[in-house]
């Protein structure tokens, strides 16, 4: 997600800095290089050291005649990001009014006069968060294209966003935004066929694929609604489902004013007909499965030229006919592309797929992260 990004990472004086040695790994286990500025301040809290056993990279502590803010964040400097993570509300409010008296805000400021895009991961105690004078900091950095990555509000504490939000934020601050402008629908994961209150028809699906196109296509700019069968996500507007009759019309129902569907979950393919009491166990039980409506048919109906990008999932270990299963539903739907895998890397990290187009066939292999980069960045090239 971050191949080839060079990210300075300033830490201030909040007790978040801790977090700072497996966020540096993280983005470097994204493929970013990373080097560290911190604060006295951040100094007291974690080691200069452990820093730089965590980026690989020498750690400026202080502004010497190196100029190391200008060789870092100045046009013609060494980042093509500056992180601050964690930030504190001192540090916000000295970067609004351009007060540079630390190594960290004078590489902000250095950056901002430089058009280093700028991201922000505040941690602080909620009362001081709440501060109209932060908020008003947070609302005028904001307005320089400063990007803020919520922090997570528990336990009267403003505790520093996760490591998987802060990434995905510079990723968004450093991916070519070819998806800028556009809404994206995303679905993912299983659905679930109640049978009873308690029992249900579904398969193994994971959701992860899905979830990692939502992500790229943020990542790309766009305004992403993920529909599924999980949590809240920090880069999409999640519209939780259960069933595939409520993906249906979830789907529907944000769909009228997209750019692009891309149609990832495993959809039951069969319901029935739910008890409203727990059958008992032990006995003899026949099933009557009744087929559920094509989401991508469906749509189509709706939507004649929207873009739309299908999945298909394949248990016979073979391309030629997972190839063939794709342009079947390829042409049935006019889909723009249909991306056909083995059933096996179900909930897998690692996978392999294929690219199916009319006329095309192009391999993939690796982890599901950069399946779905590939996925945002074919997307992008037919909603441009």
């Amino acid at each position: 997600m971050l191949e080839g990004v060079n990210v300075a990472l300033g830490v201030s004086g909040s007790i978040a800095a801790v977090k700072v040695v497996e966020l540096a790994h993280e983005l470097r286990r994204q493929g970013a290089s990373v080097r560290g500025v911190m604060t006295e301040s951040a100094r007291g809290i974690v080691h200069p050291w452990a820093v730089e056993f965590a980026t690989e990279n020498d750690v400026v502590t202080e502004i010497t005649g190196r100029v190391e803010h200008v060789e870092l964040c100045g046009r013609d400097g060494w980042a093509d990001v500056l992180l601050l993570a964690p930030a504190t509300a001192n540090t916000v409010g000295k970067i609004a009014g351009a007060v540079d008296d630390t190594p960290v805000t004078t590489c902000a400021t250095t950056a901002l006069g430089a058009d280093v895009p700028v991201v922000v991961a505040p941690a602080m105690h909620e009362p001081m968060y709440d501060h109209p004078g932060v908020l008003d900091a947070i609302d005028r950095v904001e307005s320089w294209g400063v990007r803020f990555v919520a922090p997570r509000v528990e336990e009267e504490k403003a505790k520093i966003a996760t490591e998987d939000a802060i990434v995905t934020e510079v990723a968004r601050a450093t991916t070519e935004q070819s998806l800028a402008g556009k809404r994206v629908v995303v679905t993912a994961g299983a659905t679930s066929e109640p049978i009873d209150p308690v029992r249900v028809l579904t398969n193994r699906a994971s959701g992860r694929t899905g979830r990692e196109v939502a992500r790229a296509c943020y990542a790309r700019g766009a305004d992403v609604t993920l529909v599924h069968d999980g949590d809240d996500v920090p880069y999409a507007e999640t519209v939780r489902v259960e069933t595939g009759a409520e993906m249906l019309e979830a789907v529907a129902s944000v769909v009228a004013d997209a750019d692009a569907l891309v149609s990832a979950a495993a959809i039951s393919d069969y319901t029935v007909e739910a008890a409203g009491e727990k059958l008992r166990s032990g006995e003899p039980r026949t099933l009557e499965l009744e087929p559920t409506p094509k989401l991508i048919d469906s749509v189509r109906e709706r939507r004649a030229d929207l873009p739309i990008v299908g999945f298909k999932a394949e248990t016979s270990g073979d391309d030629e006919a997972m190839i063939a299963a794709a342009r079947r539903i390829l042409d049935r739907a006019d889909l723009s592309f249909v991306v056909a895998n083995d059933a096996a890397v179900m909930g897998a990290a690692e996978t392999r797929a294929l690219f199916v187009r009319a006329d095309d066939v192009t391999s993939f292999t690796g982890s599901k992260r950069a399946l779905g980069a590939r996925v945002a960045e074919e997307l992008a090239a037919e909603v441009a």
